[in-house]
């Protein structure tokens, strides 16, 4: 049985945490800021969970 290749771009996108659950970082923090409001950008900072009906597909791009 052949080995298993990663998806290169999922791998980038996402971490595990130590509790097995899947970070995101957070869309629409790239360009065009001027635009949007303080408060917004800085709610966009910080990483996030994964919602639990799209961790089996990340998890299989992940191969875990």
């Amino acid at each position: 049985m052949p080995k298993l290749k990663t998806n290169s771009s999922a791998k980038k996108r996402f971490k595990l945490t130590g509790t097995g659950k899947i970070k995101r970082k957070h869309a629409f923090k790239n360009h065009i800021l001027t635009k949007k409001e303080t408060k917004q950008k800085r709610n966009l900072r910080y990483m996030s969970i994964v919602d639990k009906a799209d961790v089996p597909n990340i998890k299989r791009l992940l191969n875990l």
